[in-house]
């Protein structure tokens, strides 16, 4: 369902930009940013407020997948993502939960869209089983030899579940 990186060369972003100009560059190009995306998007809220023991803290965006019935944050950070952010977005996700969320939605997800990740993080933080998905983005296309090697690689990862799922199968029976 999520992508991951998420192309936005669109949003017409200098080399150096803050995490608000980000916001407002998606914000202006709002219809594109959906299409990236994905179907099913609803735009909710920017700078969401949430207010937990007279704190406020402030969500980016905040979204609504129609067909998954269920709310999707989805935070912004610059940098390379970092293990306190699942912390922030999970006390984000438990906030709608409580709050937000309507009878017969799905607990909302969490997307926390970053600069640069890396495999190890995520897998050690165990992210799928919270609900909270990372993804990088690119504000310019890359050069069209590095697509070409990322293209090749999802492909080899790809292959490699088929088969790992075929070999599961074959053992069980």
């Amino acid at each position: 369902m999520f992508r991951d990186p998420y192309f936005l060369d669109f949003l017409g972003l200098s080399d150096s930009f803050s995490e608000r100009d980000l916001e407002s560059a998606i914000l202006r190009e709002l219809e594109r940013f959906l299409l990236e995306l994905g179907t099913d998007f609803t735009f909710v809220a920017r700078q969401k407020r949430i207010t937990i023991d007279s704190e406020d803290y402030y969500l980016d965006l905040l979204f609504y997948h129609r067909s998954m019935r269920r709310l999707v944050a989805i935070e912004l950070k610059l940098g390379k993502f970092q293990a306190q952010d699942k912390g922030q977005m999970e006390l984000y996700l438990r906030w709608l939960e409580k709050y937000e969320s309507r009878n017969g939605e799905e607990s909302p997800l969490g997307l926390i869209l970053c600069a640069e990740k890396t495999a190890e993080h995520v897998e050690l933080l165990q992210l799928e089983t919270s609900g909270i998905r990372v993804a990088e983005y690119l504000t310019e296309l890359p050069p069209r030899p590095l697509l070409e090697a990322k293209l090749h690689e999802a492909i080899r990862l790809a292959r490699e579940q088929i088969a790992s799922r075929e070999v599961s199968g074959l053992e069980r029976k």
